[in-house]
């Protein structure tokens, strides 16, 4: 039985390999993959990989690989034909019926790939031609390079009303495969078609394989109605269900780890362009859950990246809405905050690529973002405002699906809400001399009341009585924590030496280490390849450093090898004793995830006063300056260990 490959795309869409692995193969996160123990050999060390990006898995024991169907295959004993089938009402796709109608239909897609290829070849020809000067003259000015203008096929439409008709006429393709690609505008009013695009910049539009299934113009002419206009819906084309760039992001995103979504084309390229190719669009519309699910395939926590205008804002909001019944553990969203007035393109022409991937260092998580959206600018001066707020947050939580995760939401907008209220009801009162003085019962600390049994960082008072001190002064002057802005972060060299000299503190803490965020991105670069690393086997200290040399990280190896040489604190060398160093690595972890929490609240408390300057918001921001300069002088602490190493103990 013969299936059309549109079909079978379809099916490997809709069904991750990792989904359809795991019924006989039991898989554990590996850096950006999954392994397990090869279903077709006996072994004790993981040799079976798989990647949903690639759409694959591989087994390296049995020197055997493929996509969904072949793993059905080769376990279960069925046919392709039995493969298809069983995969297909899994998907929730019905069989393609054996007609000539069918085949005639299969010819018919092929027909229209096949022109709009034609399109896109005659539109770039155009637009190196001597007719294209005045679009070149456009992308010129929107720094958009050469190089970038062939890798993403830009093209020029030209004024006349029949040229792209008439050109692709003479290749022999019928006006009747034109109308149904979306090439030229027809109707009961028209007597002859023409050229839907005149006189605009084209963007090919893409599917994951690559190949054209539609086009976006821009127009050059100012007094144009439609500045931007896309090819209407057609077989081939569902604009909800795909994404700009997608079959280039694909690869960029598993290599990084992310993926980011703009609102636009030119965006798009020049992120690109500033080395951020895991870059996608929606197409002109809000984002959908067809676009979501792609996204998720690419990364588990896409960010979503508006223009800072009101626009971009709604835009972020209506995605929230769209993504709530979708989210779940591995599925959610971040969404990073342009500067007001700018776009990613306005960003990185101003700023370089550093101004942008700063905004994406800062991105929120999806939570931060709705209640940043439920408060600012609201008046809860009243009980029944209180209420309403609390009522919205308990729609919002409730439209999550995945009950796990919809508890998890619920109890972090109580505990928001405690903090909040609780900090309005102690805020500070005008003493006749006229400063601030706060109620009976309340500290001078307190901008966020804590709740009984917790102190004002969030932590338990038991957890509080026994957190580390803070830093020696020996640590504070050592060159682990006296480093300038050009320098790697001194938390994020510590974790990387202790990962680097006790290669097996990879694999028992590979999900937290994986979690964290790093600001330098260099040191971002290693953790990634040290995770890559981790799901190769064994591995030692000399091993994984020449993996890590062959790979170009000699540079940033030198650097943290200098700042260990001239280092007097014992956890950092290769000899100190690994459940020492662990010790250490799991206290750092903890600080670095506080510590980037803070700063993102900071951010959002910033926004906050910005938009609504009140007592409660210029006090909330206050209080995280204050913790987080508490926490600057807080570092991990080591007592009663390193007797393995001939020392007693150590502060760090």
């Amino acid at each position: 039985m013969r299936f059309p490959p549109s079909f079978l795309d379809d099916v490997k869409a809709r069904l991750p390999v990792s989904e359809v692995v795991r019924r006989r193969v039991k898989l554990v996160r590996s850096g950006r993959e999954w392994k397990g123990l090869s279903p077709f050999n006996t072994e004790k060390t993981p040799s079976f990989f798989v990647n949903d990006q690639k759409m694959a898995w591989f087994d390296l024991s049995a020197g055997k690989n493929g996509n969904i169907f072949d793993f059905v295959m080769e376990t279960e004993g069925l046919s392709f034909p039995e493969a298809v089938e069983r995969l297909a009402g899994e998907a929730g796709l019905p069989l393609p019926q054996l007609s000539p109608e069918a085949d005639a239909q299969e010819q018919k897609r092929a027909g229209l790939h096949e022109a709009l290829n034609m399109a896109a070849d005659y539109f770039s020809a155009q637009l190196k031609g001597s007719s294209g000067h005045r679009a070149r003259e456009y992308l010129a000015q929107r720094g958009l390079a050469e190089k970038m203008q062939k890798q993403f096929r830009l093209g020029f439409s030209l004024p006349e009303k029949f040229a792209l008709r008439d050109h692709l006429a003479a290749k022999g393709v019928p006006k009747e495969v034109m109308i149904e690609a979306g090439l030229l505008i027809h109707g009961e009013d028209i007597a002859v078609p023409y050229d839907r695009f005149r006189d605009r910049i084209m963007f090919p539009i893409c599917d994951r394989s690559g190949r054209p299934i539609a086009f976006g113009g821009r127009a050059l002419a100012k007094d144009v109605a439609a500045k931007y206009l896309n090819s209407p819906e057609t077989p081939l084309f569902h604009k909800g269900a795909v994404l700009y760039n997608h079959h280039q992001a694909r690869k960029a995103a598993h290599d990084s780890g992310q993926v980011i979504v703009v609102e636009g084309y030119v965006d798009v390229i020049a992120m690109a362009s500033a080395g951020l190719a895991e870059t996608v669009a929606p197409l002109g519309t809000a984002l959908t859950p067809d676009q979501a699910e792609l996204l998720w395939k690419m990364a588990e926590e896409p960010i979503l990246c508006f223009d800072g205008d009101k626009a971009g804002r709604k835009a972020a909001y209506r995605a929230i809405d769209m993504a709530l019944p979708l989210i779940g553990p591995g599925r959610s969203l971040r969404f990073a905050l342009l500067p007001e007035g700018e776009d990613p393109d306005d960003l990185i022409r101003s700023g370089g690529a550093g101004a942008m991937t700063d905004v994406l260092s800062r991105a929120l998580p999806l939570a931060e973002l709705i209640w940043l959206r439920e408060t600012e600018g609201q008046d809860l001066a009243t009980p029944e405002r209180r209420a309403g707020l609390e009522r919205r947050l308990g729609e919002i939580a409730r439209e999550i699906k995945d009950e796990t995760l919809r508890r998890y939401y619920q109890a972090d907008f109580k505990d928001r809400l405690f903090r909040l209220f609780d900090q309005r009801r102690q805020r500070p009162i005008q003493s006749r001399e006229g400063q601030n003085r706060p109620r009976e019962g309340q500290s001078r600390h307190g901008a966020f009341g804590a709740r009984p049994g917790f102190s004002r960082d969030g932590f338990s008072r038991e957890a509080k009585d026994q957190s580390p001190p803070r830093a020696s002064m020996n640590l504070s002057q050592s060159p682990l924590f006296r480093a300038d802005k050009a320098s790697l972060p001194p938390r994020e060299a510590l974790i990387l030496l202790i990962l680097l000299n006790h290669p097996g503190l990879l694999e028992r803490h590979l999900e937290a280490i994986a979690e964290i965020e790093f600001a330098n991105a260099e040191a971002g670069a290693l953790r990634g390849r040290l995770l890559d690393c981790a799901g190769s086997g064994a591995l030692d200290e000399i091993g994984l450093r020449g993996a890590l040399e062959g790979a170009g990280f000699s540079a940033i190896l030198r650097k943290l090898d200098a700042l260990a040489a001239h280092s007097s604190h014992w956890y950092v060398k290769a000899g100190a004793a690994e459940a020492d160093a662990e010790e250490v690595l799991k206290q750092a972890l903890t600080l670095h995830r506080r510590a980037r929490s803070l700063h993102k609240d900071l951010h959002i408390a910033e926004m906050a006063l910005a938009v609504e300057a009140t007592d409660a918001n210029l006090a909330r921001l206050m209080d995280i300056q204050e913790q987080l300069l508490a926490l600057s002088g807080t570092e991990a602490t080591v007592e009663g260990f390193g007797a393995s190493s001939g020392r007693s103990g150590g502060t760090l």
